[in-house]
């Protein structure tokens, strides 16, 4: 009996002894592309909240008070930057949040939205937009650097997972380096004078200057603004001078207004691309890398010249 007792005060001080299995970073993001790449990198070493979720509107966003909850107990909180996020730094205030904040555009450089891609007669005040396109995500090369600050940050907040966090990066590296190298393959037959694509707003910006097309939009870089009976003429010129000859809903926005710019041009509606948010787990575009070839083959689809 004293043998048995032994044997089992044995095994329960080894129990003890044995590690506490490492418990997953809490991570916060805002939107759902920031939180699709922060689970590229983090794997299992992470658990991800995202605020605004599938297809949803991050520029109009009104958050809840569980999603104060979920920063006070977050260890690390990831956002866009660059004025994407109007609401966020109230939002960490009322949550009490002190922890560290990784701002994934940092070391982006950014492109003003009015003078480098379209004049749109709008200026938006509120959520910071008037100086600069928030959109920086939409080259693969800064969603590489939004990548590295990812890693930064989830590293700082867990240097015992720095290896396989590491690992995890590197192997996202080469998929967005893949998938760049796919964009410029199929957009290379294509004149540049012939690519001319028109979405419900400005969220295309870095997509036009890295890989050569010209977006045009009713609405400015946020959807918060709304085009004028002054802005929809101008583009329906423009459309008809131009013989652009697609328009695409993006998956956040309203489609009517294109309907009509649609209706009263003859450019047909395209399929629906992604600008700010990610599809659902089970539709077209459930992550980055996923939304970057969805949206491509719908531009080149419409892109392509008659055969």
């Amino acid at each position: 009996m004293k043998r048995l007792f032994a044997v089992s005060v044995t095994a329960a001080l080894a129990l003890f002894a044995l590690p506490a299995l490492a418990e997953p970073v809490k991570v916060v993001a805002t939107f759902t592309i920031l939180g699709d790449m922060v689970r590229q990198i983090g794997g299992d070493e992470v658990a991800v909240t995202t605020l605004v979720g599938p297809d949803g509107d991050a520029h109009v966003y009104e958050p809840t008070p569980a999603d104060a909850r979920a920063l006070g107990a977050a260890n690390l909180v990831v956002v866009n930057g660059l004025g994407m996020e109007g609401w966020i730094d109230r939002l960490v205030k009322a949550s009490g949040y002190k922890g560290p904040v990784t701002v994934t555009s940092s070391g982006v450089k950014p492109i003003a939205g009015e003078e480098e891609h379209g004049d749109h007669g709008h200026e938006d005040h509120d959520h910071g937009h008037g100086a600069f396109d928030p959109h920086a995500w939409q080259s693969v090369a800064n969603a590489k650097i939004y990548a590295d600050n990812i890693l930064k940050g989830l590293v700082a907040a867990a240097p015992d997972k720095a290896a396989t966090l590491r690992a995890n990066h590197a192997a996202y590296e080469a998929k967005l380096d893949a998938v760049e190298a796919e964009i410029k393959a199929a957009l290379k037959p294509i004149p540049r004078k012939d690519r001319k694509i028109v979405t419900s707003h400005d969220a295309f910006g870095y997509y036009g200057k890295t890989y050569g097309v010209t977006f045009l939009a009713p609405v400015g870089m946020s959807t918060e603004a709304e085009a004028s009976a002054g802005d929809i003429a101008r583009m329906i010129r423009q459309i008809k001078k131009e013989k652009i000859k697609a328009v695409f809903v993006e998956n956040i926005a309203d489609p009517r207004l294109l309907e009509q710019i649609s209706r009263e041009t003859g450019a047909r509606i395209g399929g629906r691309v992604y600008s700010d948010a990610l599809s659902a787990a089970d539709g077209p575009a459930a992550t980055y890398i996923d939304m970057m070839r969805h949206n491509l083959a719908q531009f080149t689809r419409a892109l392509a010249p008659a055969s």
